[in-house]
């Protein structure tokens, strides 16, 4: 039997970016797998009860359960639905999303124990999740990184880099927003030329404060709202630099995809973003909060054309083994 019931939070018919569910839920139905989802439900309570209902409903029509897994509000989602597949005995899978996930190990140690230990076994997407499990004495580990489809992404070779600046992300308080206004208001004192795009829905409130913000500095920037996959990535052919000012982070599909478009990647230096991004060879890692720092790297890819081709050429490579001809061979061997 290979039905597999993912249980996540599939709610870009909301108006919510798309997430794992989604694409990697479909890419295993492209292999043959019956995969049913759940949920869609808005409102958080129907949701969790929607991913109940659908767990005990396909209870003997799926093999395997997969979970994605967060750090705040879905790290309880987890909870109820893998101890449901305890009860009922079938395998679970937890992939491991949450940024914050290594401070929810040390508040709720038993409570995690309880998800992870019991689990057939543990993915984690990037290699700073790998670890920290791994040093809090998980063994049913497994590193499967979170895929794209290459040839979904036109490699566009980046040399003399333009201050055009590209954000993608939802419009949250932890993605720190309003860092990439900051950023461009530093800028333009010397690039009068400098431009800023922001990608994203609303989450929390934070667009609006950006907005608000822009409006403020006299700064024009370019919101464009949600925008699918293929008109985000068309609009980066027009941008230079993709900056990400996330507070915490796991490893943001967005700074994937900006690496496998050619485009030189300048982030905060939190979560696994370090794990993903090797300083100075695969894009520049500034602190957290560090306006003038980003604003410092930014400059620099402006100024030394070497260094922003190596590193728009190197996040290629590396984005050529996240392709899902390759990570798909990592699932099979899972869920076989």
């Amino acid at each position: 039997m290979k039905g597999i019931l993912y249980i996540g939070n599939k709610l870009s018919g909301q108006g919510a970016n798309v997430t794992t569910i989604e694409t990697l839920g479909n890419l295993l139905s492209q292999e043959g797998y019956y995969v049913v989802y759940s949920s869609e439900k808005s409102n958080q309570l129907w949701r969790l009860l929607d991913m109940i209902w659908a767990t005990w409903n396909n209870r003997s029509k799926v093999r395997y359960v997969l979970i994605d897994t967060y750090s705040t509000t879905g790290f309880w989602f987890a909870f109820v639905v893998s101890q449901l597949c305890r009860l009922l005995k079938k395998k679970y899978i937890p992939i491991l999303h949450g940024g914050n996930l290594p401070k929810r190990l040390k508040k709720n140690p038993k409570l995690c124990k309880m998800v992870f230990k019991n689990a057939y076994k543990n993915v984690a997407p990037s290699n700073y999740l790998f670890k920290v499990f791994q040093d809090s004495g998980f063994s049913n580990l497994v590193y499967i990184p979170n895929n794209i489809e290459l040839k979904n992404y036109p490699f566009k070779e980046r040399g003399k880099l333009q201050p055009k600046l590209l954000w993608v992300r939802s419009f949250s308080r932890i993605y720190n927003p309003k860092m990439a206004v900051e950023v461009l208001s530093k800028l333009k004192e010397r690039y009068p030329n400098a431009s800023l795009c922001m990608v994203g829905p609303e989450k929390d409130g934070s667009k609006e404060l950006c907005e608000h913000y822009a409006l403020q500095k006299k700064c024009e920037v370019k919101f464009t709202g949600k925008l699918s996959k293929t008109q985000w990535t068309q609009l980066s052919a027009d941008y230079d630099i993709f900056i990400n000012t996330t507070h915490l982070d796991n490893t943001p599909v967005s700074v994937m995809e900006a690496m496998a478009l050619g485009l030189p990647v300048v982030s905060t230096n939190v979560g696994g973003l370090p794990f993903l991004i090797k300083n100075e060879k695969e894009g520049l890692l500034v602190n957290d909060k560090d306006v003038m720092g980003m604003v410092n790297a930014v400059e620099k890819l402006l100024a030394d054309e070497e260094l922003s081709n190596k590193l728009s050429v190197s996040g290629r490579s590396k984005a050529e083994t996240w392709d899902w001809e390759q990570v798909k061979l990592l699932w099979k061997k899972v869920l076989r």
